[in-house]
């Protein structure tokens, strides 16, 4: 079972563990990430991989990330550019723990225009795993409630 979540979808713990609750072996998150165009030279990806590296750490759920990669320009009707954006690539697959199995550098010139990550899980093993460490077992849903508002306080 794969659970599939868009790219803005993976900023949100709330999503990988919904999957993981509704029985995903793996999660999926296509994403097209990189230059901010509020700010051209922040670089996020070390941020981007790591939240994705919690979610499969929080859940004992591998994840696999791809991203673009490349850049994209933006026009103005008069054919004048209107914004830059650097796809970083940086495509990678986690195991159950979070921990790095396969990763994608990022790319810096044309002559290798993508990559191709590999990785054999075991669904029936992570299951178990997770089983053990009691991780859904001992959640405390009733606690969680502010989950269901924007700012936690309205309901």
């Amino acid at each position: 079972n794969v659970g599939v979540a868009i790219c803005w979808d993976q900023w949100f713990p709330e999503a990988a563990r919904a999957m993981a609750l509704q029985g995903a072996d793996i999660l999926l998150y296509p994403t097209a990430i990189g230059s901010e165009p509020q700010d051209p030279t922040l670089d996020s990806s070390d941020h981007w991989q790591r939240v994705m590296q919690g979610h499969s750490a929080a859940n004992m759920i591998p994840v696999l990330a791809s991203n673009r990669q490349g850049n994209e320009v933006l026009l103005h009707p008069d054919g004048s550019e209107k914004q830059r954006i650097r796809f970083y690539g940086r495509s990678f697959i986690t195991d159950a723990t979070g921990a790095l199995v396969a990763h994608a550098d990022t790319p810096n010139s044309a002559e290798k225009p993508y990559t191709i990550l590999t990785s054999t899980i075991d669904p029936e093993a992570n299951r178990s795993m997770r089983m053990y460490w009691g991780l859904f077992r001992d959640r405390r849903p009733d606690l969680y409630q502010v989950l269901l508002t924007k700012d936690g306080k309205q309901q």
